[in-house]
């Protein structure tokens, strides 16, 4: 049974936020004044909405909104230090990170507000955030076109920050243009990111060895790209209107003419394609462009299965959202954190614009954690024990949220582990096809 899932969408014009069950069409919630930049939307631990601000270029804030699920107004109002652009939350929901204007990157715990972290992280406005699948990493890319990776404990720690030549993990700086989406694997510390730019390429790295891997050239500026669950494919949305689809491992028709990894493209001859979403199972590919209209692609046979209207002027941002993870997150109150309450619904408080540097002190004393050092241990490891160690501080202290946050992570390892088991299924029946047809083949050859 196809698991229940949302369609969310937003637009960079006071359009607001619409809402659409992806499998049945129907709309749900439609929230208003929303002006939120490209990357700038983000689902907060199943539990709310979040929205960085577009403001007017000569202003120097910008503004970071909060939608509970049962009420279209706005219940939380956030004034950073600067314009956000990119706005991310971790999978559980305990952290958002923001990417300003000036090229910082802020780091807030979301149950309390604080701005926990703040570093020079680009030379340039940051363009889009997102953390790896075990949230041990924090991928950024920027208008000067370079892709960093940071691990959240070097973030946190600065004494091992200190010792390091960087403070990041790698800096892969072969985009010549600015940096517009960026999107990553499984496999944690072994993952793959794929990064486009508008220079017309798209580059596929490897997280392990820091190396690029392969380079696409396509031929239209590529603003979003959506990568497949089995890691076979990934889809690039571009300027020209056309969904294109490109091969992380075969080759493909040397005749055609759109390049050596670019299998085709889908293409309904609408507006640029602005952002590329897909349903869990990667059965749904989910775009959105200048026209206003969000178009449903079935990635097997290609063809259009549902068409949603947005409202005048262009979309921006598309989330898929698992509607089981919302309805069991609906109405969650955390009575030992500071919170917004409106008609029985509680939110977190709004986000700091200052890091209160008496507070940063408790911070390192509870992410840094007991390393031995007679025994090698990764870098995502640690960052992943690091945040363990916080929990069960949060436990020792007797806190409700610590619980909260247990529950979350246990739930998303059991929703990863299936989504593993099912890529699993789906290579070994394509490796199941291609043996049987090479073994029907060379039987027909002999005969022949």
């Amino acid at each position: 049974m196809t698991e229940p899932e949302l369609v969310i969408v937003s637009s960079p014009t006071d359009a607001g936020i619409g809402c659409w069950d992806l499998h049945t069409g129907a709309e749900h919630l439609r929230y208003r004044t929303c002006s939120s930049p490209s990357h700038g939307l983000t689902c907060v631990g199943g539990r709310f909405l979040a929205s960085s601000q577009l403001r007017e270029t000569k202003s120097s804030s910008g503004s970071i909104l909060y939608w509970s699920w049962n009420k279209p107004q706005v219940e939380v109002k956030s004034f950073p230090a600067e314009p956000i652009n990119p706005l991310v939350s971790n999978s559980e929901g305990t952290y958002i990170a923001g990417g300003g204007a000036s090229g910082e990157i802020y780091l807030w715990q979301v149950a309390t507000g604080k701005l926990l972290k703040k570093w020079h992280a680009h030379y340039r406005a940051v363009t889009c955030l997102l953390f790896n699948d075990d949230q041990s990493l924090l991928i950024s890319g920027s208008e000067d076109g370079s892709v960093r990776v940071w691990s959240l404990i070097m973030v946190f720690d600065d004494l091992l920050r200190g010792k390091a030549r960087q403070p990041y993990e790698f800096s892969f700086s072969e985009h010549s243009l600015k940096v517009t989406d960026v999107v990553i694997g499984y496999g944690g510390a072994n993952a793959i990111i794929v990064s486009a730019s508008e220079d017309r390429t798209c580059k596929v790295w490897s997280l392990s060895r820091g190396k690029l891997l392969r380079n696409i050239v396509f031929p239209s500026i590529i603003d979003t790209i959506a990568l497949d669950p089995g890691e076979d494919v990934f889809y690039a949305g571009g300027r020209d209107g056309k969904i294109y689809i490109a091969s992380l491992n075969a080759v493909a028709d040397p005749n055609n003419n759109y390049g050596l990894h670019i299998l085709g493209f889908l293409s309904e001859q609408s507006k640029a394609i602005t952002c590329l979403a897909l349903s869990t199972d990667g059965s749904l590919l989910i775009s959105g462009s200048e026209d206003g209209m969000v178009r449903v692609w079935n990635t097997k046979n290609h063809n259009i299965t549902r068409i949603f209207r947005h409202a005048k002027g262009p979309i921006n941002n598309v989330v898929v959202v698992r509607q089981s993870s919302l309805m069991s997150n609906r109405g969650t109150v955390n009575s030992q954190m500071p919170s917004v309450k409106r008609h029985g619904i509680s939110l977190p408080p709004p986000l700091e614009k200052c890091a209160n540097s008496a507070d940063e002190n408790d911070y390192k004393a509870v992410i840094v954690p007991r390393i031995d050092p007679d025994r090698s241990v990764e870098a995502s490891y640690i960052s992943i024990q690091s945040l363990s160690n916080q929990i069960l501080e949060l436990q020792r202290q007797g806190s409700s949220a610590a619980a909260e946050m247990e529950i979350e992570r246990l739930k998303l390892d059991r929703s990863r582990s299936m989504q593993m088991i099912q890529q699993w299924e789906t290579k070994f029946q394509s490796l199941h096809q291609f043996c049987v047809t090479e073994l029907l083949d060379g039987e027909k050859a002999g005969n022949a």
